[in-house]
């Protein structure tokens, strides 16, 4: 198996298993949304908080240049932590969010 299905496999994983967890208030649901072809896999909320509209991403990842793209991340914990419990190596997590600029100062990769 190559690095890049290792890594979707891996990614979906992880975004499956936080989505088992709904949140405590409100009609929301989990919703999973994966694209295969282009390689962008999200976590989203949707659904009703009384008579609030609930559409938001939680956690988005995108797999390119050979390594995990955390474009965005609006979990406690932090998908990063869960990568690297399951093994993968840190020069190989982008945090996304950050600009390069500020990205050199994490222990994560630059590009």
């Amino acid at each position: 198996m190559d690095k890049l299905t290792k890594q979707a496999m891996l990614v979906k994983r992880i975004l499956a298993e936080d989505a088992r967890f709904k949140p405590s208030h409100g009609e929301i649901e989990p919703l999973l949304v994966f694209d295969d072809e282009r390689h962008s896999y999200q976590l989203m909320y949707v659904g009703w908080d009384g008579p609030r509209r609930v559409h938001a991403t939680i956690v988005h990842v995108r797999l390119r240049q050979g390594k995990i793209w955390i474009e965005y991340d609006g979990t406690e914990e932090g998908i990063a932590t869960a990568l690297l419990a399951a093994g993968v190596p840190k020069d190989e997590i982008v945090l996304g969010f950050h600009s390069e600029k500020k990205r050199r100062f994490t222990e994560f990769a630059v590009v």
